[in-house]
């Protein structure tokens, strides 16, 4: 079996001269590799990954990188059991780049995508995630994001009947929910806190994403969700750049479903009884 320096210098024609390992992560292992040419990667390792994991995760980036709005980690190599990018050295937010990445995250979502989902099933954390197209987004948010979790987390014994019957009902009024019709966004679709790196050069650079066609309000909600510092800077330079639809406040809740969702099935603890809270909220 080759080394992890020997499969590096495979795909990136260039002696590896140290490797160390990075902290962080619950689905991969992660290792900062130095190369003789004066680089520095960052590559990402998985003990049986699943068919077309880290092609997933490269392809996602490439696309998030495609239009040439976002700062985005360069994918350096990819093969079945290892993805290669490149290294950015992290650093604090100021104010400014807080703003600036919520400028970047408009652009990026105006750029669009050529409907909702995407050509290819992809992975959200460990698990598949499902992006066959549909029409619309409500069809595409019940169908492919909320319900499969739902499901999920409740055969595993994570989400209870009264919560579950909660989301349920909200999937059944969605129509009504989803607030006005936008053209699908291109989404990082796993936008979190520890999925965005500050680099040295104050800018915030997108990682991991689980990306696709969606709404725009989702990777917003997720932000909200779980934190993130100088928020506040980032909404407001957001909605300043692009403004959102009226009562987008309001439908976050909703489309917090799908992390909550995707958290209970993976990891149980409250995030079963959190989904059902943020349905009632919608009620």
């Amino acid at each position: 079996m080759r080394t992890l320096a020997e499969r590096a210098e495979n795909l990136l024609g260039s002696a590896v001269v140290s490797t160390s390992p990075v902290a962080g992560g619950d689905t991969c292992t992660s290792t900062r590799i130095r190369l003789s040419d004066g680089r520095s990667a960052l590559m990402k390792t998985r003990s049986h990954a699943p068919e077309g994991f880290f092609e997933a995760e490269a392809r996602g980036l490439r696309w998030l990188a495609e239009p040439g709005v976002a700062a985005v980690a360069e994918v350096l190599g990819v093969q079945a059991d290892c993805l290669i990018v490149g290294w950015i050295e992290p650093t604090r937010p100021s104010p400014e780049a807080a703003a600036e990445l919520g400028r970047m995250l408009s652009r990026l979502h105006a750029s669009g995508a050529p409907t909702f989902g995407a050509e290819q099933d992809g992975f959200i954390g460990s698990l598949p995630l499902p992006n066959r197209t549909a029409p619309t987004w409500p069809e595409f948010f019940a169908v492919r994001r909320v319900l499969p979790y739902l499901r999920l987390a409740v055969d595993r014994g994570h989400v209870d009947a009264e919560d579950a019957a909660a989301v349920d009902g909200v999937m059944h009024r969605i129509v009504e929910l989803a607030g006005p019709e936008e053209p699908p966004a291109r989404l990082h679709g796993d936008l979190w806190s520890g999925n965005l790196v500050w680099n040295v050069e104050r800018s915030g650079v997108l990682v991991d994403p689980a990306a696709y066609g969606g709404h725009r309000e989702t990777d917003l909600a997720m932000l909200t969700l779980f934190g993130l510092p100088q928020l506040a800077r980032v909404l407001a330079a957001y909605t300043e750049e692009t403004p959102l639809a009226d009562g987008w406040e309001e439908r976050q809740p909703l489309h917090q479903l799908f992390p909550l969702l995707v958290h209970a099935a993976l990891f149980g603890g409250r995030y079963g009884v959190l989904a059902g809270d943020a349905a009632r909220k919608l009620t």
